[in-house]
Formats: structure tokens, sequence, C-alpha cells
């Protein structure tokens, strides 16, 4: 069986799902615009489905 490329391996994905959740939460915090406000929920929401899928990849 051949190695999974760097790139796709846990722990750089987990760390970029972590960073889509913070960034989720940022814009659910800020008060400026209305817009990062509406989308926060659903960018939260991918980062935790993404870390759930990227969380059983090999390491």
């Amino acid at each position: 069986m051949k190695a999974w490329p760097k790139w796709l391996r846990r722990g750089p994905l987990e760390m970029a799902a972590c960073i889509v959740i913070a960034l989720g939460i940022f814009m659910m915090l800020q008060p400026f615009a209305l817009v990062l406000y509406t989308y926060s929920f659903v960018t939260m929401l991918a980062g935790v489905v993404m870390f759930t899928i990227v969380s059983k990849f090999p390491k």
C-alpha cells in the first residue's frame, strides 16, 4: 500500500479545520459586517465536518 501524500495526512488538515472553526467564531463575534455574521455558522459547521472526516485519516 502506497503512503499518502504529506499534505493529505491528519496533522496539516486538522490544523486547517481548526483554523476554519476559529474563523467561523471570529465571524460570529465581530460587530462590523452583517454578511460575515450571516455565514459564520456555515463556516463553523464546515470546519467541524472537515475535522470529523480528517480525524479518520492516517498520521
